[in-house]
């Protein structure tokens, strides 16, 4: 029997508006999918309409998880205005909606008895064609499925959204024996594509992939723990960013998971090596169960000189001052370029913290190549599961590679550790490393041999193609590089991708080689974050030696570089991810067009530092009002005191919806969900536009409010001092920053030029670099990452 061909997916239901229903139900609704979110009628009102309990009461559950989606951090919608896509109702009153649905979305208990009863009441309504998944974390898909039809079972597989469902990559999608093959396609394409979500297809084992694997290395931390006699400190600074991992390591992220969530989870494998701690499970009978319960590990308290962190001893079971391990592995780990080279810093170093990593390293890489056949098609889909699913930057057969595949055999069989065999035979065969490089292509191994990787066209990956020789120019600070189909894309990598000279003469060189060899210009990169801002250390060293020729001809060569962008003769497309700040925000904004990775954290942030934009930003600003607003008798007005408010308070935008919303990113700008297809939307984009006639932007003048507009804005600013909500120094910034967006003291509705809007751009950033509160803001900001109010 066929699967009938599943629907374009235009509508969804989720039945179970706990944490993990209502926030997939918000993920369907940022993916543009109009959501039924269900849930029980709750007993209180279970009674009809005739004995007072109406809709409202009997659909209060999903209705309440609703609201909650507002109030959530961290934020579950890409903008609060998206949950008028999501519908709250209940498996009662509403069910016959299911019929609707082109995906329907098991969300409830993780008990198979419950399950039973909802995926017989789906396939009562469910449309022929209509997808079925449960989002269960661990519970065989096959036992679900048993009792239903054949043609339910062809529609039905496990889709396991990681929590939070916007944040967290990895999908595991869970095919049952009957799961029809063009079911698992369509919905794998539909994660990825729609939904932004890295998929790996796993086998029906207990906790799939990420959590078996990621469980046994958390209680094999915990064995080795104790042991070893470390402290929860100890533990978590090795097991943190000194292995390629997040900053939560360990016991931060039991206490942001919850203790019991993960005894729970534990408790789906029958295996020796899943028992849980007896500390563990003392925790959890005492409540201490982690960040909801207010302690776990870790415990805040408030004092008289602010908050303070107390770590658990577990051998005393009770609190005391963290403290901050140090060693000579964790500095060489620290000191060392990326995440191979920081795991054989921390390993290569031979003392305690070496020992302790080597000790979880190999437990868990061992563990890792023992299952690999049980719950995954290949070793690359463990790596890509513990990548996207637990956040770390290698998975386990990538750290083997790292820390050397032969060598650190070598060592665990010296040490008595047996490796499965088709390890050993692999490295009796001749072999190094699990994974291979050849001719921009990756490798890996797979029945006893190199396997090619699956290669998608559209995933851009500017690395592979520097490798490929494709470098057209390059310095320190950026990098040219051809992207095909008479495409050039220009790529940060200065550190924090700050936007410093180097990168300011590679724009300059760019768009000659671009105006000589190519269609079109990209403008983007592979880095953690698109562009942080401008060098801030550079001007804050010549602003401290009064070097301000050199300040001002920094400012002017960033106006120059920017306007050269903007009217530039062949189309140039920006695609910013993640941190897009202030310089990095005014790189963008010349472009012809945007395509914002959905998580693009986009705002012009320099009052944080004390000064104003300078690079154009607050021209760009004034310039795209006006050219919006072209006839005199539009008051300007109410817009501009709103984007005043949002630069001088460095206004920073939850997702790229919301920077849309806030005026930053204009309507045409594009917003692409997937950020690994980012590079690649961009260069379509550039090529659409260079193939349907296009014309360079033309400098238009700019209409101001002048000098009454002016002082309505600082009218605000007092107001706000006045109210306690600014600084004297920020009331100082503000000034500065609303002579510049009124345009200076001329009268309202004065035409200017582009030139004179950047002319007091750059007369108030040389001001305010001149103050000692800014120097002392910039400094901050440098030496802890974290604004300074003075």
């Amino acid at each position: 029997m066929t699967a009938s061909a599943p629907a374009a997916i235009t509508k969804a239901a989720v039945i179970g508006s706990g944490v993990m229903g209502a926030a997939i139900a918000a993920h369907l609704a940022n993916a543009g999918i109009a959501t039924l979110l269900l849930d029980i009628v709750p007993q209180d009102a279970a009674a009809n309409g005739e004995t007072g309990a109406g809709p409202a009461a009997r659909s209060r559950l999903a209705i309440q998880a609703k609201e909650r989606l507002l109030r959530t951090s961290p934020a579950p919608l890409y903008d609060e205005r998206l949950i008028g896509r999501i519908t709250a109702g209940n498996v009662e009153d509403d069910i016959g909606r299911l019929a609707e649905a082109d995906w329907i979305i098991e969300a409830v208990t993780e008990d198979l008895a419950i399950k039973h009863q909802v995926l017989a009441l789906i396939e009562k309504h469910r449309r022929a064609e209509a997808v079925v998944s449960s989002n269960t974390s661990g519970i065989s898909i096959q036992s679900m499925a048993g009792e239903r039809t054949e043609a339910f079972r062809r529609h039905f597989l496990g889709i396991h959204f990681f929590n939070p469902p916007r944040y967290m990559k990895l999908v595991e999608m869970i095919p049952g024996r009957d799961t029809a093959p063009e079911v698992v396609q369509r919905m794998k394409q539909f994660c990825e594509r729609r939904l932004g979500k890295g998929v790996v297809i796993a086998k029906d084992t207990p906790n799939f992939i990420a959590n078996r694997i990621g469980t046994f290395g958390l209680l094999a931390t915990l064995q080795v723990m104790e042991e070893q006699g470390c402290t929860v400190e100890e533990i978590d600074a090795v097991t943190g960013p000194a292995l390629g991992r997040p900053k939560s390591a360990t016991f931060r992220t039991l206490d942001l998971v919850g203790l019991d969530t993960f005894v729970h989870v534990v408790r789906n494998v029958s295996e020796p090596a899943f028992e849980p701690s007896k500390a563990l499970l003392a925790m959890v009978a005492s409540g201490w169960i982690g960040e909801k319960a207010g302690q776990g590990f870790y415990k805040k308290i408030k004092g008289e000189r602010g908050s303070e962190i107390l770590a658990l001893n577990l051998q005393t079971m009770t609190y005391s001052k963290a403290q901050k391990p140090a060693s000579a592995s964790l500095t060489a780990a620290k000191s060392a370029k990326g995440s191979r080279a920081k795991v054989k810093a921390l390993i290569g170093a031979g003392d305690r913290y070496s020992d302790l990593a080597w000790q979880l390293i190999k437990r868990t890489v061992v563990y890792a190549a023992e299952k690999v056949d049980e719950i995954a098609g290949s070793i690359e889909e463990v790596d890509a599961a513990m990548r996207w699913g637990f956040n770390w930057e290698l998975g386990p057969f990538e750290l083997w590679d790292a820390i050397g595949l032969a060598q650190s055999v070598k060592r665990m069989e010296a040490e008595g550790q047996r490796v499965p065999e088709w390890v050993a035979a692999w490295i009796s065969a001749g072999n190094s490393s699990f994974y291979k490089q050849e001719e921009g292509r990756r490798f890996y191994v797979y029945e006893g041999r190199y396997k090619a990787a699956q290669s998608d066209p559209q995933l851009i990956s500017l690395p592979a193609l520097k490798e490929q020789k494709r470098i057209v120019r390059s310095n320190s600070g950026a990098s040219l590089i051809d992207i095909g189909d008479g495409v050039a894309c220009l790529e940060f990598h200065s550190p924090n991708n700050a936007i410093g000279a180097d990168i300011l003469a590679m724009i300059e060189q760019s768009t000659e080689e671009v105006r000589r060899h190519y269609d079109a210009l990209v403008i983007a990169n592979n880095g953690k974050h698109f562009c942080v801002g401008a060098n801030l250390l550079l001007l804050l060293a010549e602003a401290q030696d009064e070097e301000w020729d050199e300040v001002d001809g920094i400012i002017r060569l960033f106006q120059n570089t920017m306007l050269r962008l903007k009217y530039f003769e062949k189309p140039v497309v920006a695609a910013p991810h993640q941190m897009t700040l202030g310089g990095g925000v005014e790189v963008c904004m010349p472009a012809d067009l945007v395509c914002a990775s959905a998580e693009t954290y986009y705002g012009l942030v320099e009052a944080g530092v004390g000064l104003i934009p300078a690079g154009g930003g607050c021209k760009e600003i004034v310039m795209r009002m006006s050219q919006e607003h072209p006839h005199a008798e539009t008051d300007l007005q109410p817009q501009l005191n709103r984007m005043f408010q949002q630069v001088g308070m460095a206004k920073v935008s939850g997702s790229a919806h919301e920077a849309k919303r806030l005026g930053y990113l204009r309507e045409r700008d594009r917003i692409i969900v997937n950020a690994d297809y980012r590079i690649y939307e961009a260069k379509q984009a550039a090529l659409h536009l260079v193939h349907h006639g296009y014309e360079p932007q033309r400098s238009e003048p700019i209409r101001v409010v002048g000098a009454a507009g002016k002082a309505v804005l600082k009218l605000g600013a007092l107001h706000m001092h006045q109210s306690g909500y600014i600084s004297d120094h920020d009331l100082l910034i503000a000034g500065k920053l609303a002579h510049v967006m009124a345009g200076g003291d001329v009268p309202a509705g004065t035409m200017v030029t582009e030139q004179y809007m950047l002319d007091l751009e750059r007369e108030a950033f040389l001001s305010l670099c001149g103050e000692v509160k800014t120097q002392q803001r910039m400094q901050h900001m440098l030496a802890t990452g974290k604004p300074l109010r003075n």
